[in-house]
């Protein structure tokens, strides 16, 4: 088999990545340039600042991700960039950035979605075996994800409303804790008590979709009305309540979606998957069935470019190729972006 070497290259939120991944599961190069501390004075991702920071940091990432491979860009096979789903202004830097040099070197141009990528970061550890479930949770996402093959994705269940990640931040917020919201409060939640008996949003029977929105919202009362009559709820203790309803209800429902459709292999994906809460709990329920767990390292888990690499190797192998009036698309569906043909 000759080597094959992919450019990733992700610019979705307010982080600016490029990576080269060989034969789409080893990372040769893997740079990110990450914008936190230009936020957390805004307490959440301004999409304006991050195009700007996108625009003055795309050129250095490349640079640094050659530099760090040792190659040139005629080393490489084919580009692969986010399209989508992300801030809009955000996706266009990258996209733009990749279809210049795929133009200027003759080099196959693949689109990439966002969340595909987030899955394909496990297969940086572990081959994949099919049928997989992934649990994808991240600021914007939660979603179970059915995969029968390479670059199928079917989702089975998703949130009607909030995501985990969504509720994690605006928790955060009302508890006063810094920018990002979702490691503080892992972090406050490992140093209390789940003494609270928060909401879980089961639905109805049957159904694998999520809904956070009535949890935050029971949070933020609890805490409003203990102000109005003076009473000090330790936020240690809000935290591990919170936390402890938000992964019983994620782990419950992979459980029961893993063990209705046979899954060789559960994957977790997202930035909410450093989360230690959620996969301590993931490792405790798994432990004893006979299915295997995949939890990257926390550097898989938020955005990074070797994730979009390795989901564009795939796309390569399948023969999709993007033309060059590739555009960035906030609302790319990824159950589309699996049945396309380009």
């Amino acid at each position: 088999m000759n080597e094959q070497y992919i450019l990733g290259i992700e610019t979705s939120c307010d982080e600016t990545a490029a990576a080269i991944i060989k034969n789409g599961n080893q990372i040769v190069a893997n740079v990110v340039a990450s914008q936190i501390e230009s936020h957390k004075r805004f307490g959440g991702v301004v999409p304006e600042i991050a195009s700007r920071h996108h625009v003055e940091q795309m050129t250095l990432v490349l640079e640094e991700t050659f530099k760090k491979a040792n190659m040139s860009i005629d080393d490489i096979d084919a580009i692969a960039v986010t399209e989508g789903p992300g801030l809009v202004g955000a996706l266009l830097v990258g996209v733009n950035a990749a279809k210049a040099l795929a133009f200027a070197n003759d080099k196959p141009l693949i689109g990439v979605h966002h969340i595909a990528g987030h899955i394909y970061a496990n297969r940086l550890l572990k081959e994949f075996r099919f049928p997989l479930l992934a649990l994808v949770v991240s600021g914007g996402h939660t979603e179970l994800i059915l995969m029968r093959e390479h670059g199928s994705f079917e989702i089975i269940g998703e949130t009607r409303d909030d995501a985990a990640g969504e509720a994690y931040d605006k928790v955060a917020r009302t508890l006063d804790l810094p920018y990002p919201g979702g490691p503080q409060i892992d972090k406050l939640a490992s140093e209390g008590k789940p003494t609270i008996d928060f909401p879980r949003a089961w639905l109805e029977d049957g159904s694998y979709d999520f809904s956070f929105s009535g949890l935050k919202s029971a949070v933020i009362n609890k805490l409003h009305n203990a102000e109005q009559r003076s009473q000090v709820i330790p936020k240690e203790d809000v935290a591990a309540s919170f936390q402890a309803s938000v992964v019983e209800v994620l782990t419950t429902k992979t459980y029961q979606a893993a063990k209705e459709y046979n899954v060789e292999q559960i994957i977790v994906a997202g930035g909410v998957a450093a989360n230690q809460g959620l996969r301590s709990a993931l490792e405790e329920k798994f432990k004893d069935e006979n299915v295997e767990l995949i939890v990257p390292p926390l550097s898989l888990c938020t955005d990074n470019a070797a994730m979009i690499a390795a989901a564009g190797s795939i796309a390569y192998e399948q023969g999709h190729r993007a033309g060059w009036d590739l555009n960035a698309n906030p609302s790319l569906s990824l159950e589309r972006y699996s049945l396309r043909k380009e």
